[in-house]
């Protein structure tokens, strides 16, 4: 086994920080590890070979910081030499070295959630990837607010086995000073503890559970549904002065008239996919397959735009070649911008969007007798997986009937 040990290296110039290093001994060999840790004289202990700090001290919360890295450190170096001595291999101090640099590039958790983006990118989980291209930005911004301005650390990484159950209270406590909703802080911290787990699976680290004390659920939102009276309303302007309200609209009662499709599904719908009458898609967040008929009142809607020169049905994505994913977030957040003015005209108080007609035809679809279990409290359901089941075990024809009955009412 191998003798770490902390070490300090005043600096040369006078009332300048000093190095913090390793000093790493094998078969009697002595190699040092630097570190980019930097402490003056006066707040190094040579006798408990550690940093020291006073109450008083305008750098206590940086002092700290450097403690905590340093132990999280020294953890890391007797795992490492622990681990090559099980191996029953010759090794050197430098191999213990080396494994610890290498470590500290491969498993930090940006460099891990990099890894993980590109893999989903590749096996064609492109909305994944997202997902965890946005935590992973939301918490190097996290991080860099928590940075003091004197220890320079704010576009530093962590390492996996850095994660504590304190960090993401501080990261839970971050987003609700900033004001951020419940679901979307909860949302972010599922994401990480994917990440950390999967970490856990692939025997990088061992499962410390830090968000044991963070939450992780999903509160029960306010209900966005509007009345059929309201989707008439919506139905019945005129918006042919203004086109891009006019498509806004269409947009709108299109996701509704096809049982509250997602916007991203709509966006992708192949021309290919509508075949005798029937529009047969799967939908992109869970792959489930949907058979929808296609109706007079989604001709119409169809009819009014020139026909679509790419693949796609509707006049969403109308250029093949361009980037398609960014042409479809562009328009949702232009349909989204113009139906708040749509709003307005009707006078509807909530925040009207393209989500709103899915949670609209899901209420509507109650009101007509759709078995709750299908429509799942307005597409709101705790399970999506228990909604998928009972939507795949019940003939289609029997929402088709309800959904004919929901568009005769308009």
């Amino acid at each position: 086994m191998a003798s770490i040990k902390v070490k300090f290296r005043p600096s040369t110039v006078a009332d300048h920080e000093g190095t913090i290093y390793y000093q790493i001994i094998h078969e009697r060999k002595v190699r040092q590890l630097l570190t980019d840790y930097k402490v003056f004289s006066s707040e190094w202990d040579e006798n408990r070979s550690m940093v020291t700090t006073t109450q008083k001290s305008e750098r206590k919360s940086f002092i700290l910081s450097i403690r905590e890295r340093i132990r999280w450190d020294i953890e890391r170096l007797t795992k490492i030499d622990r681990k090559l001595d099980a191996n029953g291999l010759i090794y050197t101090a430098d191999d213990v070295i080396d494994e610890f640099n290498r470590y500290a590039h491969e498993y930090s958790l940006f460099n891990f959630m990099e890894s993980l983006i590109a893999r989903l990118k590749q096996n064609g989980k492109i909305r994944t990837s997202e997902t965890y291209r946005s935590t992973l930005n939301s918490f190097k911004k996290f991080l860099a607010s928590q940075a003091s301005k004197d220890d320079n650390r704010q576009d530093e990484d962590i390492m996996l086995d850095c994660i504590t159950s304190e960090i993401m209270e501080a990261y839970e406590a971050w987003h609700k000073k900033r004001g951020v909703a419940p679901n979307t802080i909860s949302f972010y911290t599922r994401v990480l503890r994917a990440v950390y787990h999967r970490a856990v699976e692939d025997d990088i680290i061992e499962d410390r559970n830090p968000f044991r004390k963070v939450y992780t659920g999903v509160d029960k939102t306010v209900k966005r549904a509007l009345p059929l009276a309201v989707i008439k309303k919506i139905k019945a302007l005129d918006l042919s002065l203004t086109p891009t309200l006019d498509f806004a609209r269409d947009m709108f009662l299109m996701s509704f008239y096809l049982r509250g499709m997602s916007f991203i599904d709509m966006a992708f719908l192949k021309k290919s996919d509508l075949k005798n009458g029937y529009v047969t898609y799967r939908r992109r967040k869970t792959g489930q397959q949907l058979i929808i008929e296609w109706t007079k009142e989604m001709q119409m809607i169809l009819d009014k735009y020139p026909e679509n020169k790419s693949d796609y049905l509707l006049p969403v994505i109308r250029n093949h070649g361009i980037n398609e994913r960014c042409t479809y977030r562009n328009t949702a957040y232009n349909i989204n911008h113009n139906l708040k003015r749509i709003a307005e005209i009707v006078g509807v108080s909530i925040p009207l969007t393209l989500y709103v007609a899915r949670h609209s035809w899901a209420s509507a679809a109650k009101a007509k007798g759709i078995p709750l279990s299908v429509i799942s409290e307005g597409m709101g359901h705790d399970s999506e997986a228990t909604t998928q089941i009972y939507l795949a075990s019940l003939d289609t024809s029997v929402v088709d009937k309800a959904n004919s009955l929901i568009l005769k009412s308009l």
